[in-house]
Order: structure tokens, then sequence, then C-alpha cells
């Protein structure tokens, strides 16, 4: 007889799990309480965990908690049901976690930087399988990057990098930008590679889906991987210790974006180019757990990607500091500096211990750059290079655009026959854009009804939801989804073939950033907008966007665009100023009394205030 003292033991002996020693299974398994007593679930629970076959969610998203899967087929759907579009495999867990932070990562040791060994699992999540590279990849017309013109303006514009094989990357980004099948560097990485890593400030201008996240991470991380952290972190006092409760994060580079998305886009990209370097990247944004994302930061944070109001937060709390900041990035540099935005930047960069403008470097990057904003963002910056890809604030040509007259009623019926045409149901995705959260709602509805599996993103909606909406988008088990804004800017989501706007912008500049979610990246893609007598607004500049990318204007644009309502002064000073927003404003322009020293790539002229 074996004397058990404690009294735990003696309940674990009492469930009979290792009797005489043996390491075998009971005969029958352990049911929860809130089962017991209930006819067939033992049975039931036995099977479920004996086969590990998760209960099944079978609504397409759960942000309507009325509606159900039908069995009805639709983009490949099999027609018995078997596929269920919006079940959650995560079982609660954000579709963004993916083990952050739990990665191993290389060291800084002796001043040389020791990188970790290679591990094929978290390959597999970073970079894919071969075959789905291989997919995306089809359709790229990476030759046309050649003809794409390219204009660096400032004092001493280095050279660009033909290649990554010939630059002065660090082999161990190198490794990954191979691992990633990265095979040729776009226009603005080929000049933001040398131009940041001459330590050089960088305001660029680049065509949506051109490359600018990868424009900015690459030269960052090389410099990180070759030079090792800044300096050695200043220890906190008792007292701060014992107020914050948390070791404070002293990162190296910051990247402030406008949405939530954006932000945790960028870190996904900086995990994949961080792979087996000391540098540990984080993400902070509102909407999610703040505890988490602390406690994210203090197992390391080298590279943090936030938005501005979760990073005050952060500041506020104690747990990261801005000290040792050495890059400063603004993605999508326009939205950041508006008036929405202005206010937390400024106390981000001036009134936080964030090293001056002097003593880090700063780089701006967006698809378009308004003379306002060129001349706020100066404040940020200096003796900075201006770069500009193609003709900043239009299309690129790989996006076929068409733009459809169609009045409001009937805007459901065409809406339907493009859904059910060749195009869309060969398994690629379908972004719809409208204007108002409500509208989003109810054609998430209206296509659900349609047996149409779709789901839904704007602002009213949790972040978790946000993140459960992308999630099942980016997999092809929900293929169209309906947004607002909030999409607009700089979200990669590969395999978009087709972008429609069912309602237009007022700005045609949110018209740019919203078709560039397709034709990323050398990819073809189709942009289809509605157009009605309400959009009459923005038709002469909707012109110009289609005549730059070598686009078919319908004749009917050109007789609305010519109609008497229009103001010819106003439409002049707007066709003007969309000419503008591909030049450095420091450059002497007739009639602006705007500009300062600054040479072009090709160097040579110099030019002074007028």
């Amino acid at each position: 007889m074996v004397n058990i003292s404690n009294p735990m033991e003696q309940r674990f002996a009492s469930l009979n799990l290792n009797e005489n020693g043996k390491t075998t299974p009971p005969k029958t398994r352990y049911v929860p309480p809130h089962l017991r007593n209930q006819e067939g679930n033992a049975a039931s629970t036995e099977n479920r965990m004996a086969h590990n076959s998760p209960i099944r969610n079978t609504r397409w998203d759960d942000h309507s908690g009325n509606r159900r899967q039908n069995s009805s087929s639709f983009f490949n759907n099999n027609s018995g049901g078997g596929r269920s579009w919006g079940r959650d495999r995560d079982s609660g867990r954000s579709f963004n976690d993916n083990r952050r932070g739990y990665e191993s990562h290389g060291s800084w040791s002796m001043g040389k930087h020791v990188p970790c060994d290679r591990n094929p699992a978290l390959e597999r999540e970073l970079y894919g399988l071969v075959e789905d590279k291989d997919r995306l990849s089809s359709g790229i017309n990476f030759e046309k990057y050649e003809e794409i013109p390219v204009d660096a303006t400032g004092d001493d514009v280095p050279g660009p990098i033909e290649s990554f094989e010939d630059s002065d990357l660090d082999a161990l980004l190198l490794s990954n930008i191979e691992l990633a099948r990265y095979t040729t560097p776009t226009p603005v990485q080929k000049h933001s590679v040398t131009i940041v890593g001459g330590g050089r400030d960088l305001m660029a201008c680049a065509q949506t889906g051109s490359g600018k996240t990868g424009g900015f991470l690459f030269p960052i991380l090389s410099e990180c991987f070759k030079t090792g952290p800044v300096t050695k972190e200043p220890e906190q006092t008792q007292m701060e210790r014992n107020f914050y409760r948390s070791r404070k994060a002293y990162p190296t580079a910051l990247i402030l974006a406008p949405t939530r998305e954006l932000a945790s886009q960028i870190f996904e990209e900086a995990r994949k180019f961080s792979y087996r370097s000391w540098v540990k990247p984080c993400v902070a944004y509102g909407g999610a757990d703040i505890g988490q994302q602390k406690r994210q930061i203090e197992r390391g944070c080298d590279l943090l990607a936030a938005t501005p109001g979760r990073l005050v937060d952060l500041i506020e709390r104690g747990c990261v500091s801005l000290a040792k900041i050495k890059y400063l990035v603004l993605d999508e540099a326009d939205r950041m500096l508006d008036m929405g935005f202005e206010p937390q930047i400024r106390r981000i960069v001036e009134e936080e211990d964030m090293p001056g403008v002097q003593d880090r470097q700063t780089l701006m990057f967006s698809a378009t750059f308004p003379k306002d904003i060129q001349m706020l963002a100066r404040d940020f910056l200096k003796e900075y290079i201006f770069l500009s890809v193609g003709r900043v604030g239009s299309t690129s040509e790989n996006i076929t655009q068409r733009i459809e007259y169609v009045d409001d009623e009937d805007k459901h019926s065409v809406l339907l026959d493009i859904l059910t045409t060749e195009k869309a149901s060969e398994g690629n995705l379908t972004l719809i854009f409208v204007e108002t959260k409500r509208m989003a709602d109810s054609l998430c509805d209206f296509l659900l009804c349609r047996n149409i599996p779709a789901t839904c993103i704007h602002g009213d909606r949790t972040q978790r939801e946000r993140e459960r909406a992308l999630g099942t988008f980016r997999t092809g088990r929900t293929p169209v989804m309906v947004a607002t804004a909030v999409a607009a800017r700089g979200l990669d989501i590969p395999n978009v073939m087709l972008v429609i706007n069912y309602d237009l912008p007022t700005d045609v500049d949110e018209y740019v950033h919203r078709i560039g979610r397709t034709g990323r990246a050398g990819n073809m893609g189709i942009a289809t907008s509605f157009f009605n007598r309400g959009n009459k607004g923005i038709a002469r500049q909707l012109i110009e966007i289609l005549k730059e990318a070598n686009q078919d204007v319908p004749e009917w644009l050109l007789i609305v665009s010519r109609e008497g309502n229009f103001n010819r002064s106003s439409s002049s000073r707007g066709r003007n100023q969309r000419n503008n927003n591909s030049r450095d404003f420091r450059k002497a322009n007739t009639g602006s009394g705007f500009g300062w020293g600054s040479g072009s790539h090709s160097g040579g002229n110099k030019s002074s205030w007028f």
C-alpha cells in the first residue's frame, strides 16, 4: 500500500491516471463538470478528443450573428457545402498573433553580428510555400520598371544600385531577400538603398504597389546588421522600476503608420527581413490588447511599427523610450501630416525624448505628396533628397482602369454582373470600396443574401473583427471584401485581381490609393469604377489620371467634364496642383515663389529662394 500524505496527490490517485505504475490511459476519459449528467456528452467528447476535430463555425464572418452558410457554390466552392468560409481555426487567437516574439534571434557579440541557426518551420510561416510564390508571381512585368522615370533632387545625390547582388546590403539581409523571392529591386528600392545607406534624409514619392515598404526596411535593417545596437540601454532607477513595473524598451528604428492594418503589415514584413538577426521587431496599435503588446515589447524591441495614438499611450506608461531612435519613418506621410495626425506626430517627434532632426535619419514615403504637405514635412527633415518615381500621384499602367456610367439604383445589379464574370471566379480576390460605414454593412449583407461569401471592414468594427475579416479575405475563405477608406492605403494583399469603386471618392488622390490595392509589384490588375452625375466634381482630374496611365477615356466622360457647371479657373488650379505633385517644391518654380538650393540626380542646377 502506497502511503500518500499530500492531499493533492490523493485527489490525482483517485482518478486512477497511473495505476500500478502503468502509463496506459484510463478506459474512460475525463468529462468536464459542465458536461456531466448529460446523455451522450461523454461519448461525443471522447470521440472529438480522440480525433482532434474542432467544432466548426459555419458562418462566413462573425460581425452579424444571424448569417449562416448556404450550400450554394460560388468562387469554386464545393457544392456539398464542405468548406466553411468563416471558420476561425485559431479558436479565438488573433490573426496577427503568429507566435510573435517567440522565434529565435541572433545576437551582437564582440562587435560582430552573429545570426542564429535556420528554422525550417519558421521559414515556412514567414515566406510561405514555393508553389504559392510561383502562383503569385505569374504575370509580373519587371521589365517595365526600367521604363519608369526617376528624378532625385538634392545635394550630392548618390547613384542607384542595379541589383541586390551588386549592392552593399548585408549578407544576411540578402539571404532573407532571396528567401522572400525578391529578384529585382524596384526603382524606389534602387535609390533608397544608397540614399539611406549614405546617411541622408529622404522624401520618396512612388506609385502604389512599387515596393516602398522594402524601400525603407532594406537599408535600415542592413545598416543595423552592420553597426549593431546604437548604445547600451540606460539602466532604470529603482523608482522607475517600482512605478512602471516593466522593462522599458529603447528601439533603434520607429515606423509610424496611419492605420492599424498597415502597422501590422509593416511588422510582418520586418519579421521576414530581420529573420535570424539580432533585430527584434514589434508592433503596437490601438484596438488590441495593450497588455499583450507590452509583454512583446518587454521581451525586446529594436524596430517598432506603431500607430501614433498607441505609441503615445505606451510612452506615457513608461514602456517605450525614444531616446535611442536612429531611424524615423513616416509611411503614408501625406496622411500622417494632415490635420488629423499632425499634432500627435509633433508631440512624438518634438516633445518626447527622441533625438533631434540633426541626430537621426528621417524617411517619408507616400504615393502622393501635395505642396502643403511637402512644406510641412520640412520641419522634420534635414538636407533631404526628394525622390520622385514615375508620375507621382498617378497610377500604374499594370492596372486596367474602367469607368462605367452607373446610376445609383443600378449599382447592385451591375456589381452582381461583374462578380459573376470569368475574372472574378478564378479564385482571385475582389475588393469593393464604398464611402460610408453603413453602406459597407448594407452591401455586405446584400452579397451574403445572394450566396456570395463576403466580409467587410470599416472603422466601427472592433480590431478583432477587422483582423478576422482581413484574415478570411487573405486566405480566400471570403474572396470578396467591402471596405471604406480604412483599407485604401498601404495594404498589400496578394491576389487582389479586381478593385471596384462602388462609390467614387470626392478626392482623386484617394482614388489613386484605392485602385493601388491591385496591380502591385508588377502584377496585373483591374479597377472598375461606377460613375454618375454625382461624381462630376472629379471628372476632369479623373481624365488626367486615365491619360497619364495610357488608359481609354470614355467619350461620355469627356462630355461630362465639359459641362457648364465647372468653373474654369478652379479646374485649372486643380490641374496644376496634380501636375506639381511630382515635383520637389524646393526647386525653382515659376510663379510659386518657393524653392532653395537643390540639384537633380544628373547634378548641376541650383536655385535660391525667390
